[in-house]
């Protein structure tokens, strides 16, 4: 009986340093990327109050080449 509860004990120790190595991976990334990602929701959140993006290469840049494109130019394209 006791073999059996270290082997669960066992079991959630390696459980929660499995959690731990991905959560500290994900900060790592998170840390990376923080720039990028801040530039990026910064654009989406210009676009959709109808303003335009600041940096050069936006969502809307990749759909359809034009640059400056706002949510005002794709009213009434449905």
């Amino acid at each position: 009986m006791k073999n059996s509860i270290k082997q669960i004990g066992q079991g959630m120790t390696e459980y929660i340093i499995i959690v731990a190595l991905i959560a500290i991976a994900g900060i790592g990334a998170f840390t990376f990327f923080s720039d990028g990602m801040k530039d990026q929701i910064g654009n989406v959140t210009a676009e959709l109050t109808g303003g335009a993006a600041d940096t050069a290469t936006t969502a809307s840049d990749a759909i359809d080449g034009e640059k400056g494109a706002t949510m005002q130019t794709y009213k009434g394209q449905n």
